[in-house]
């Protein structure tokens, strides 16, 4: 008998959660005879959402459920899940049904007609979402395919399914900053798109505004890619190489006379306020790399489980 998890990530979704719970065990229902169950991540939310994940676990034994001592963020809830999953495959999805848990079962007919170990949903549409998002999102996938040395499948969320192997390596990974998707694309295996049409949120709010997106996007390129640094690197090349020449031509001009170096007030405040721009983008892009060593090497823990129910 194949053994399912559904791994479901919340964090203030009381208006949505016993919603969720009731539409993936109807499709669980439906998987007979394979052996489902649910693991719910309460991201340490401040409403009613771990009350309400309470009442359900009593109710269903199949119900899993992970109390966060404060909220850790999406990416370290989602690995926590992972962490808790022992079954043949796991199908990684956000509560606010934005990704239909209907389609549970098309991903595990796509995965066993191409015997695949990660089959991740790509959106080819994308219901109640600003135009501002969706074109942020699309130029972000593409730019960061561009940077990275991994190439990721561009429009695509977390949603998706992994087997067995995958979720193994990943126990592996050590580092706390994770980028899930891309970690998956990393570890390789055989992986394959489903294409599916995103529908708009149940009830609620996005828990994504645009400051989080901002943090997630700057995390996916530093973890994946030491492009910025090369591009700090040739910035810093291309600033001496000018300076060098501008230094020749108002020495040799001040010989020759073809130019007054004394009277360029305005040519000096770009000179010293381009350069100054460089170096300090420079040393942001290095400052971001020196983080993300100095999170890495202080070795907490990504997440604190303050309880849990129907857990072993």
């Amino acid at each position: 008998m194949k053994t399912l998890s559904v791994i479901i990530p919340c964090y203030n979704e009381e208006s949505v959660i016993e919603t969720t719970y009731r539409r993936v065990k109807t499709v669980m229902d439906s998987l007979h005879p394979v052996s489902t169950q649910m693991i719910f991540i309460n991201d340490g939310s401040t409403d009613k959402t771990a009350a309400i994940l309470s009442h359900i676990a009593e109710k269903d034994r199949s119900v899993k459920v992970i109390n966060f001592s404060r909220n850790f963020g999406h990416q370290a809830a989602v690995t926590a899940g992972i962490h808790h999953c022992s079954t043949d495959f796991a199908v990684i999805i956000d509560a606010d049904l934005q990704d239909p848990p209907e389609l549970i079962p098309d991903l595990l007919a796509k995965q066993e007609a191409e015997n695949a170990n990660v089959v991740y949903c790509v959106r080819k549409k994308r219901v109640g979402e600003s135009k501002f998002k969706l074109w942020t999102a699309k130029k972000f996938y593409r730019a960061l395919n561009k940077m990275s040395e991994v190439d990721f499948p561009l429009d695509t969320g977390d949603f998706r399914l992994i087997d067995a192997r995958i979720i193994t390596q990943f126990k592996q990974f050590k580092e706390r900053g994770k980028y899930i998707r891309g970690l998956i694309s990393w570890v390789g295996f055989k992986q394959t798109p489903f294409y599916y049409e995103r529908e708009a949120r149940v009830a609620g709010e996005t828990k994504y505004p645009l400051r989080k997106m901002v943090s997630f996007a700057t995390k996916a390129l530093f973890y994946f890619s030491k492009k910025p640094l090369l591009m700090a690197t040739g910035l810093g090349f291309t600033t001496v190489v000018i300076g060098i020449f501008m230094a020749l031509w108002y020495f040799l001009g001040k010989i020759f006379g073809y130019t007054n170096a004394e009277s360029g007030f305005t040519s000096i405040m770009i000179i010293v306020i381009v350069f100054g721009g460089i170096q300090l983008l420079t040393i942001g892009v290095l400052g971001q790399y020196i983080g993300i060593l100095f999170d890495e090497v202080k070795e907490r823990p990504e997440y604190i489980v303050k309880d849990s129910i129907n857990l072993a």
